[in-house]
Parts: C-alpha cells; sequence; structure tokens
C-alpha cells in the first residue's frame, strides 16, 4: 500500500499553459504571478479564475491600490472569458485600498483572514501586492517587519483549503531578496520587451514544485479571446512517430506527383522526411510544391501550407491550388500577421495537421518566413527552424521547404542560412544557358539513408506542371565555370 499523496492539476483555461506546468496548476497551491507593467498579469489571473471558478467552487479577488475593481473589470468584460453571471455569485471583489492607506498592516492581515474564513474560498488572488509593500514608507516600518509581513502573509496562504495567487510588479533582481519568492510553490514570470520597432512579450515557469515544467521563454499574445501561449518546440529523446493517426515508418515513401523526380530520388521521398527545394527566382519551386499537395489529394492525404511570401489571394490565385483548398484537401495557415514567431506558427500548424489529419506540409518560403519574424526570433532563426522541422517530422509529416537563392552559376549554395543540414533531402533547381536561351536544370544533391539520382535533368513548367527531360551531359562545357559546393 503507497502512502503517496495525490495532488489534483487543475485545468486553467489558458492555450497552452497547462503544458507549460506540467499538466495544469497543483491544487492548494501558493502561485506568484510577477512581471513588468502591462505584460498581462491580472489578464492572466482573471482568464484563469473565470475559468475555474462555480458555485461550489468559489473566488476572492482582493484588489489594493493598483487600478480600482469597476475600472479594472470594465477592460476584462471585453473578453469572452469574463463572465457577468459569476460575478457575485461564484467571485467575489473585495477593495484593500482603505487599510493600506492607514499603513495598518495588520488590519490587511485580518480583512484578507476574515473574509476568507467568511467566503470560504476555493481560489484566492491579491492584486497587485507589490502595492502592499510600497505602503511601506521610510521610518514607518522596518525592513525587518516589513519582511515579516510579507512571510506572514505568504504563510497564511499556504495554510488555506485553497489555491491562491498574489500578482505584481517586480523588477528580477528584486526577486533575489524577497521572502515571497522563497515559500511560494509556483512563480509565472511574465515580461514584454520591444525590440526594434516589435513587442515580444514572454512568459517563464521560474518555479513550480512537485511537476516538472517546460523550461526557458515562451512567447505569448494577448489577443481579442485573451492571453494565447505558444510553447517553445523542446526536442525530446525517444519521441515515436505518430502524427495521431496512423504511425509511420521510413520504409514508406511518398510520391512527388512529378514524373521522372520519384525515381531520382530513390523511388519517392521517405515518409517524415523534410525535403528542402533550393533554387532562384521563377525556378518552379512554388509548383513543384503545389504538384506535391494535388499528389497526396489524389492519394487520399490531405496537406498543409504555410506561404510567407504571397497574400491568400495571391496564393489562391494558382488554379489548382485553389480547388484543392475548397475541396478541403489543403489547408492554408495565416502568416499575414506582424511579428510572428516560429513557436506561433508551428502551433498553428500543428492545430491544422491534427485538425485536418494532413500527411504532407508546406512551407513556402524560408526566406519569407525569417522576413516575416519579429527580429528577436529571427535572431535565433537556425535553432528555432530546426526545432519546428524536428517537432512537425516527429509526427510523421512529410514536409517540404523553399528557399530562394541568387543563382550565381560558379557558386552552388544549398540555403542562406547555413541550414541545410536541417534538410533529409535537397533539390536543387538552376539556369543555365545553352544556345542563348536560359533552361532550368534540377538535381537532387541528397537523400539522407538512401540511393538517389547523381543526373542533372532539364525540365519544362507547363499547363500541366513540371515535365522531366534529359540528362544534361555536357555540364562543364556549358557552364561558364566549374561551380563549387558549399552548405
Amino acid at each position: 500500500m503507497s502512502n503517496k499523496v495525490s495532488i489534483h492539476r487543475l485545468k486553467t483555461g489558458v492555450p497552452g499553459l497547462d503544458n507549460l506546468l506540467g499538466g495544469g496548476l497543483p491544487e492548494f497551491s501558493f502561485n506568484l504571478i510577477a512581471g513588468s507593467p502591462g505584460s498581462g498579469k491580472t489578464t492572466l489571473a482573471h482568464q484563469i479564475m473565470f475559468t475555474l471558478a462555480n458555485p461550489e467552487n468559489r473566488a476572492l479577488f482582493f484588489t489594493v491600490l493598483g487600478e480600482p475593481a469597476l475600472k479594472m473589470l470594465r477592460y476584462q468584460q471585453q473578453f469572452p472569458f469574463f463572465d457577468i453571471d459569476k460575478v457575485n455569485a461564484s467571485i467575489r471583489f473585495v477593495n484593500l485600498s482603505s487599510d493600506l492607506l492607514e499603513g495598518d498592516f495588520a488590519g490587511v492581515l485580518s480583512h484578507i483572514a476574515e473574509e476568507v474564513a467568511a467566503y470560504a474560498p476555493r481560489f484566492v488572488f491579491v492584486d497587485s501586492f507589490r502595492s502592499v509593500v510600497r505602503t511601506a514608507k521610510q521610518g514607518e516600518e522596518s525592513a525587518s517587519e516589513l519582511q515579516r509581513f510579507i512571510q506572514q502573509l505568504g504563510m497564511q496562504m499556504t495554510t488555506w483549503q485553497a489555491t491562491t495567487f498574489l500578482i505584481g510588479e517586480y523588477l528580477e533582481p528584486e526577486a533575489e531578496f524577497s521572502p515571497v519568492f522563497t515559500v511560494a510553490d509556483g512563480i509565472l514570470w511574465l515580461s514584454q520587451n520591444l525590440h526594434r520597432n516589435s513587442m515580444v512579450r514572454k512568459i517563464q515557469v521560474v518555479k513550480m514544485r512537485g511537476q516538472a515544467q517546460a523550461p526557458g521563454l515562451h512567447t505569448f499574445r494577448i489577443n481579442d479571446d485573451g492571453i494565447q501561449i505558444y510553447p517553445r518546440a523542446i526536442i525530446k529523446l525517444g519521441n515515436e512517430i505518430d502524427s495521431g493517426n496512423n504511425a509511420v515508418t521510413f520504409d514508406e515513401r511518398v510520391p512527388m506527383g512529378i514524373p521522372g523526380l520519384d525515381d531520382m530520388l530513390g523511388g519517392g521521398l521517405p515518409a517524415g522526411y523534410s525535403l528542402l527545394v533550393v533554387g532562384p527566382s521563377g525556378s518552379g519551386k512554388t509548383i513543384l510544391t503545389t504538384e506535391f499537395l494535388a499528389e497526396g489529394a489524389r492519394r487520399g492525404e490531405t496537406g498543409v501550407i504555410a506561404a510567407f511570401e504571397k497574400s491568400p489571394s495571391q496564393l489562391l490565385g494558382n488554379k489548382k491550388l485553389y480547388t484543392l483548398v475548397e475541396a478541403g484537401q489543403v489547408g492554408v495557415i495565416d502568416t499575414r500577421s506582424l511579428d510572428l514567431s516560429i513557436d506561433q506558427t508551428l502551433h498553428d500548424m500543428i492545430d491544422m495537421i491534427r485538425r485536418l489529419k494532413a500527411k504532407r506540409a508546406v512551407i513556402d518560403s524560408l526566406s519569407g518566413f525569417e522576413l516575416a519574424l519579429a527580429p528577436e526570433f529571427s535572431e535565433d532563426f537556425r535553432g528555432s527552424l530546426y526545432r519546428m522541422i524536428a517537432e512537425l517530422t516527429a509526427m510523421g509529416v512529410t514536409i517540404i521547404m523553399t528557399s530562394e537563392l541568387e543563382d550565381r552559376y560558379t557558386d552552388l549554395r544549398f540555403s542562406p542560412f547555413g541550414s541545410a543540414f536541417l534538410a533529409d533531402a535537397i533539390v536543387v533547381q538552376r539556369y543555365i544557358e545553352i544556345a542563348g536561351q536560359f533552361k532550368r536544370v534540377l538535381s537532387v544533391v541528397k537523400v539522407r539513408g538512401s540511393q538517389h539520382s547523381k543526373d542533372i535533368r532539364l525540365f519544362d513548367i507547363t499547363g500541366e506542371g513540371i515535365i522531366i527531360g534529359d540528362t544534361l551531359t555536357d555540364y562543364n562545357g556549358i557552364m561558364s565555370g566549374r561551380p563549387t559546393v558549399s552548405q
């Protein structure tokens, strides 16, 4: 017989937060929501509170010297999670400003304790806790007395049969010397930073006792629905390849939909691989990806495309792609919002892949993707892209990425970011000059773990799509110089 205590985890109702916490908030835990002004602390607290509170599990929300409750509620009502029927029925707001203005810390503690005893809440929030500390004027309360007050409040909150939250504005250096950070069971740190012209919000689970939380900083946004968190992709060793439908093995081959290309790849692209298609502008990269998605549709496999260089109207100007989207065989990721993060894009792609049970995905193009990112995210583009591709391929999704490169004729490169190593396979498209005309050529540079053609093949783009032609037998004689290969 085990004497191990089972801790119930509460679902917060904040998309992405439960994943960061390791499954939810531990019941009866004492938590601190801290961060800079305007970072979303009160919105996060309200979103959690309105999700959890009901007639059987009531909540108390103490307001202090921050914004008045009426003003706060006026703005919080704009979010759909706000339920006016719960106010006074399941949620009670109590103002502590009069006690604090008198500088009576003992009275504040007594008032909070009385309200908790009378209302018997399952959830208690104090916002903003830092206002309590700021009321201690120099000379009126010694540092030791103030510290004792903070410790007493924290200890009181840990002894109640309630899940409790202190909300306040803190600067990081202050946290190192604040006793409340020591007694807290959980600490959520919110920040917002202006990076060039972009506003980026991040959340970090600094501490969560008794469970493994997702480490590091994670992007979040405050949109019309409230707070949405986009957990940073973390590669786990030993992930099983599973797209939510059928497990995928790399023995399977995915047809590309272009006659001749499957043979060049050694029988098709291995399922769950990532293919990088590199070429200059107009060489046919997007057409190749469209044929890839169309072939999947012919085989009953849905697909997803995230296009970063075209508006939705431009993207759907491709009749074949438009037909696939209208038929529900291909889903389109909205990439037109400014200041994207890779984590947000990955979240949207995974959500659509699971919803459509998609087996194929296209990112067109990496060059446009990098430009669409907020500057803070583009600085770590290679690392973030690596995690993104690993997450998608671990789901068993076969990916095609495109990348535009200037054709220098004598310098054969595979990626402007030095990220060709991310791809399991690489196809290069180039222009050459034959008899006074530009011609397109295509070659397979690599397919991991598989034999593939070493030929350089001519190809044309017709109304029927890409038509692969003959092998280029006199490559060195046609080109103006021998190409040097670099990644």
